[in-house]
């Protein structure tokens, strides 16, 4: 195996699509030369990314960019595909020993001397398996992450496995990827692959998978689609058969593996991961919520992952090699929580304390990524700072006042542009204010409402609609009440800001329903927070306000209801999503009087409670 790097005028580039300020170099190898792009500082540890079938490196383009201020990040088109150029023949040019040595090529090329990660997608993880197996690539990879691509040998000892003992759950497995698998047998045929994707299906291509898989286009797929789709039938065609027949014995991964299992992917069965174990020790397992084009659909969650990662293994690479480095990432197998939130963009507002800062915390133990919101800056900043050490991927704090339209339309853009779209939004923030309708001012009123009700409305207008047209699903939590079907003659105000966030959350459930984004009301009854030491009570001085909040806060001290425990009553109902989530034994029983003791609830609200 040799290689040469090299690099071209723009005259002599083929056509096709660029990755904006990547640069770019061929890698001469085996008689084909490889398109490679390099993004991010050389001198940081270098991280490859391999497409599948049928794209191009530019499958990673919205990845690569979220990686590429901490590594260096490096693409390329395999042989035949987009800018690279093709065996000839090209029967026997696709064989995985061939695709090996194109890989060390390249990482000699880009990364001479200092091992790589890897990270593949579909057939580029296919790939990646065969790099990680075989003795002469040990000590060129630090660590790998498998994106919906399994290795051929463990594929073929699965179906083994499951022939020689058919229990009624084996051939149900086999004949669920059987099934999947139909787009293989239709490779294996000669020509009309070719004739399809250089006609009809080649057109239709980028329309249906953005269609299918909720993506959108810019510079993926490239013009070259036809030609790479039919170039790349020869991926299965030098490979597939062979290795399911006679499987390698010796195919165990000498790396940390990180595998990523999109629960929704169309082609490969989650099953076909059980027995993985065997064959890679250093295994952590993370569950995507998308379908097969994860790299199109979710890279804000894709880059966190392979960030930590990467990270997590990097320091062993340079003592002991990869072999000394342990598995220090959190394992998410058996954790529902984190299994469905491991990775995701949490976004809490009021979340400098209480139960905001307790829900942040909570979404952090699960690993997801978090952006803590508040008016408080110092505050929402040292929740993001708390968060990190938890275990949050990464956080943020943003100082945004939730009342504010523009302010939260602001934050709705930078989020968005920074950070990704956000898979689940609590609207937590608010204020209390307590007293009877007559002594309550009418900015009293303007003051509860642009924060508990505008607020929420702000909340779910702008990110959930961010939600609806990433077209991928999310949630939206709004911190509701007890006070919401519990009425009181010392809490018109609040109480009706909070009934109306439940009416509001569940007409949202409905309009989001087919869109797959959920929507839960929490409400809490009386939990120990600062809530009731800053609370207004209206109709008094300033002394008797401050004597009452005192009063307040003592009371909730006694009866000291943690808001930990609703933050993971919170987890709790966007798991099961659930429509209204009553916490604290009085919410619960209050909910329960309101649709079969109305009048008990009536009678109690007279009663005046002395503070």
């Amino acid at each position: 195996m040799s290689g040469a790097s090299f690099s071209r005028g723009p005259s002599d580039l083929p056509e096709g699509s660029r990755l904006p300020g990547a640069r770019e170099r061929w890698v001469r190898t085996g008689g084909v030369e490889l398109c490679v792009a390099e993004l991010g500082d050389a001198s940081h540890p270098s991280v490859v990314l391999l497409h599948g079938y049928p794209d191009t490196k530019e499958v990673w383009s919205r990845v690569a960019e979220r990686l590429a201020d901490r590594f260096h990040v490096v693409l390329y088109d395999v042989r035949g595909h987009g800018r690279s150029t093709a065996p000839v023949p090209l029967r026997g040019g696709y064989t995985l020993e061939k695709l090996t040595d194109d890989f060390l090529a390249v990482a000699d090329a880009v990364s001479p001397g200092r091992p790589v990660h890897l990270v593949g997608h579909d057939w580029g993880s296919v790939q990646a398996w065969e790099f990680v197996t075989v003795s002469r690539t040990e000590g060129r990879i630090v660590s790998f992450t498998s994106i919906s691509g399994p290795s051929l040998d463990h594929f073929g000892h699965w179906l083994k496995k499951r022939m020689r003992r058919p229990t009624p759950r084996r051939v149900g497995q086999l004949l669920g990827q059987g099934v999947k698998s139909w787009y293989v047998y239709a490779l294996h045929t000669p020509v009309l692959p070719e004739l399809a994707w250089r006609g009809p299906l080649g057109k239709r291509w980028p329309a249906l998978v953005q269609r299918v898989e909720k993506t959108s286009g810019d510079d993926y797929p490239t013009a070259s689609l036809p030609m790479d789709a039919a170039h790349g039938a020869w991926l299965y065609r030098d490979n597939v058969r062979a290795r399911l027949r006679r499987p390698r014995a010796d195919a165990f991964a000498h790396v940390p593996v990180q595998l990523i299992t999109p629960n929704g992917d169309a082609f490969l069965s989650e099953r076909l991961y059980d027995d993985l174990g065997e064959w890679a020790p250093q295994l952590t397992r993370h569950t995507l919520a998308a379908k097969h084009w994860a790299p199109r659909s979710r890279p804000d969650q894709l880059a966190a992952w392979i960030a930590d990662f990467v990270s997590a293994h990097e320091a062993g690479a340079g003592s002991g090699g990869p072999s000394a480095v342990p598995v220090v990432t959190r394992p998410t197998a058996g954790r529902p929580s984190a299994e469905r939130f491991g990775g995701q963009l949490v976004l809490v507002t009021g979340a400098a304390s209480g139960i905001g800062r307790a829900t942040a915390f909570a979404f952090a133990e699960a690993g997801a990524r978090i952006v803590a919101v508040d008016r408080d800056g110092e505050g929402a900043a040292r929740t993001a700072e708390l968060t990190r050490l938890i275990g949050a991927p990464d956080a943020w704090g943003e100082t945004v006042d939730v009342s504010d339209e523009q302010a939260m339309e602001k934050l709705a853009e930078k989020v968005a542009a920074e950070y990704g779209i956000v898979d689940v939004l609590v609207n937590n923030a608010g204020i209390g204010l307590s007293g009877p309708l007559l002594e309550t001012t009418a900015e009293d009123w303007r003051a509860v409402l642009d924060v508990n009700l505008w607020g929420v409305i702000h909340g779910c207008r702008i990110f959930g609609r961010q939600m609806a047209e990433r077209g991928q699903g999310g949630h939206i939590v709004n911190m509701a009440s007890a006070a919401a079907y519990l009425p009181s003659r010392t809490l018109p105000a609040y109480s009706t800001s909070k009934s109306a966030v439940l009416m509001l959350s569940e007409c949202l459930r409905a309009e989001l329903a087919g869109k797959d984004i959920g929507v839960t009301a929490v409400c809490p009854g009386f939990v120990n927070t600062n809530i009731t030491s800053t609370a207004r009570f209206a109709g008094v001085d300033a002394a008797e306000e401050k004597r009452r909040q005192r009063k307040s806060a003592r009371l909730y001290a006694l009866r000291n209801y943690p808001p930990e425990k609703v933050a993971t009553a919170v987890l709790r109902a966007v798991l099961r999503n659930e429509a209204v989530a009553p916490v604290t034994p009085e919410a619960r029983g209050a909910l329960l009087l309101s649709r079969f003791a109305p009048r008990v609830l009536r009678a109690m609200a007279r009663w005046e409670p002395r503070l």
